[in-house]
């Protein structure tokens, strides 16, 4: 009896150990890769945007806490600007009191211009008495010289109102200055982000190129995976691609190859047969289009591990399990799904 158990327990081992081994080849069968595509682990990446203060300034408000999403233009900082409005009203004062000095000096051209019209007519009419001896050579002589001395006063007002002008465009020139550093102190999202850290409190003081805080930058969205060097030798910029993510493998994202590196990133301390060549690894981009991130963005989350796919060779296709894919929305460009 015992002899007969244990035949079938060994029987059962077998039998189990097929199964398993059996299975595993099934789904690797299942998850192999056709000719003409490659792939790599990576993660999900981004590039970080740093939110700078331009000029040493305390912090009045902070307006997005870490992992808010935000969109360009959206305030997120706002900066104390209690001296620079000081400034500025000054500023704007001396503005105004140039504009009246340049409204003074306009209205003596006009008044010596009409004293040089009624010192024009007055020499006229000297001169045709001196030559009907009828007025005296001394008269017209005075009548003259007036006119010369009108004269030379409109030039010398024509002169301080070209001054005066450019006073005026100095005095608006750091009007806008100060006004464009009140501006530059509320800081605002250049890119649809996510906020990654918040580097300042209110009531620090900032100071000047200090970061207030680091976004990640979900415009541009990828990821890199290394590739031996035979097959990145075959990747064309443009490339189809597809990504997926260790939490949902069974959905793709409808990618392409923005970039192929020129130099290898693993290199064996010698390189001599080809054999050794061919552990070179080369780093690939792939880049996930922007209208599928504006569409997911509130999926989308850096650092999250994955694997990407790329195809050397145009004519290969796509296995089933990457078919189901995310794709731009309709009538937006990027590749769709093959």
């Amino acid at each position: 009896m015992q002899r007969k158990s244990l035949r079938w327990i060994i029987v059962a081992a077998v039998v189990g150990a097929s199964g398993f081994f059996g299975y595993q080849y099934w789904q690797q069968m299942k998850s192999a890769l056709p000719e003409g595509i490659a792939s790599g682990n990576g993660r999900i990446e981004a590039k970080l945007v740093d939110v700078a203060a331009k000029e040493a300034l305390r912090v009045k408000e902070i307006r997005a806490d870490e992992g808010a999403l935000v969109h360009p233009g959206q305030v997120l900082v706002v900066l104390d600007t209690a001296t620079l409005e000081t400034e500025l009203a000054e500023t704007k004062l001396n503005v105004a009191a140039t504009q009246e000095r340049e409204a003074v000096t306009k209205a003596n051209i006009t008044k010596r211009e009409a004293e040089i019209e009624l010192a024009q007519i007055e020499v006229a009419r000297s001169r045709e008495l001196v030559e009907q001896r009828a007025g005296s050579q001394r008269d017209l002589d005075l009548r003259q010289m007036t006119l010369k001395t009108t004269t030379a006063s409109l030039q010398e007002e024509q002169a301080k109102l070209r001054t005066v002008e450019q006073e005026v465009n100095v005095a608006q020139a750091k009007v806008a200055n100060v006004q464009s550093r009140i501006d530059d102190a509320t800081l605002k999202s250049p890119v649809n982000g996510r906020v990654l850290y918040r580097l300042a409190e209110v009531g620090e003081v900032v100071a000047a190129g200090g970061k207030a805080m680091t976004l990640v930058n979900l415009d541009d969205v990828y990821m890199e995976i290394f590739l031996p060097s035979q097959e990145a030798a075959r990747i064309k910029i443009g490339a189809e691609a597809r990504l997926t993510v260790d939490y949902a493998p069974s959905r793709a994202v409808a990618a392409s190859v923005s970039f192929v590196s020129p130099e290898a990133q693993f290199t064996p301390k010698q390189v001599e047969t080809r054999s050794e060549r061919e552990k070179l690894m080369f780093r690939v981009k792939i880049q996930v289009p922007e209208k599928t991130v504006e569409s997911h963005i509130e999926l989308i989350k850096t650092g999250v591990r994955g694997v990407g796919y790329v195809k050397v060779n145009e004519s290969a296709v796509w296995p089933d399990w990457l078919q189901n894919v995310i794709t731009p929305p309709t009538g937006t460009a990027g590749k769709a799904a093959s």
